[in-house]
């Protein structure tokens, strides 16, 4: 269902663009507003692992290092039907995990310090397992290919307000010469684009959660992780940059809450995380079981 979701939710982020890009410069202006966002989370997409691990200082962990972290990863990577990523610990208190890296071939899986004080084995195996879920999930592109129509979808947004300042709205179109059509451009679809955006995160979220507890055996370790995680994101503080708090398993930054707020929210709320995992109590279709 989540899969459907982000189906839909792709096709939703693609006509928006065709739209704007059509309003604002036709089929030329659209295709450069596309090509330089793709440009930019390209590069972002290829260095993705090396960029994200140096913003937090992670440090690379050897099977000698921590072999029982080791042993997880290993048993978990072989349910998943992946290569074993590279292993990280990211120094700080607030306990989190993010994975990053292009392709399961080229994959890393990182955890603060405070993760592994502060979680037991099965809490820390439910952890991991939600990583590698993303990793086979090849989330990283997927959620680049979403980063690159969204990214397009604001550079139009960006030249239909120099058009408006210098005049030079498109006069092969009878909405082209329209100020509503182009405050709409201006202020609406960047605003939809981003809550494209931010659904599509949310939705592999949750898929992520039913996959790493079918790869751990058992959706308890999982749960259990989440309740501690979440409370002390809120009890202990990250230095964290919004642009990659999607990557966490919990947001490092400590969200606002209510209904409306919700909707910019990078990742789903806690407990609606816990119900449907712990919905899948006695199915007998886990990986590996």
């Amino acid at each position: 269902m989540n899969t459907l979701k982000v189906g839909v939710l792709l096709v939703a982020l693609t006509a928006l663009f065709i739209f704007v890009g059509d309003a604002v410069g036709g089929r030329g202006g659209a295709m450069i507003a596309f090509v330089l966002a793709l440009v930019m989370n390209a590069v972002s997409y290829w260095f993705s692992d090396k960029i994200v691990l140096g913003m937090y200082g992670a440090r690379a962990l050897s099977p000698a290092d921590a072999p029982d972290l080791y042993r997880l990863v290993e048993r978990l990577s072989e349910r998943a039907g992946i290569p074993v990523p590279r292993l990280y610990v990211v120094p700080g208190e607030q306990p989190n995990a993010f994975a990053t890296g292009r392709d399961p071939a080229h994959a890393a899986v990182a955890v603060t310090a405070g993760l592994l004080h502060l979680l037991d084995t099965e809490e820390v195996e439910g952890v991991l397992a939600h990583e590698i879920a993303h990793i086979r999930h090849r989330d990283t592109l997927t959620m680049t290919v979403v980063a690159t129509i969204a990214g397009a979808v604001m550079l139009l947004a960006d030249m239909a307000r120099w058009a408006m300042i210098f005049g030079g709205a498109r006069s092969d179109d009878r909405e082209g010469n329209n100020p509503l059509v182009y405050l709409f451009i201006m202020i609406v679809a960047p605003i939809a684009a981003m809550l494209i955006q931010l659904a599509i995160s949310r939705a592999r979220e949750y898929e992520a959660d039913a996959t790493g507890a079918k790869l751990a055996g058992s959706p308890d370790g999982l749960i259990s992780a989440l309740r501690k995680l979440e409370q002390a994101s809120r009890m202990i503080p990250m230095q964290a940059s919004p642009s990659t708090a999607h990557l966490f398993i919990v947001n490092p930054l400590r969200g606002i809450g209510g209904s409306l707020m919700s909707l910019f929210m990078t990742h789903p709320p806690i407990e609606e995380r816990i119900r449907r995992l712990q919905q899948m109590r006695g199915s007998e279709w886990y990986l590996g079981s």
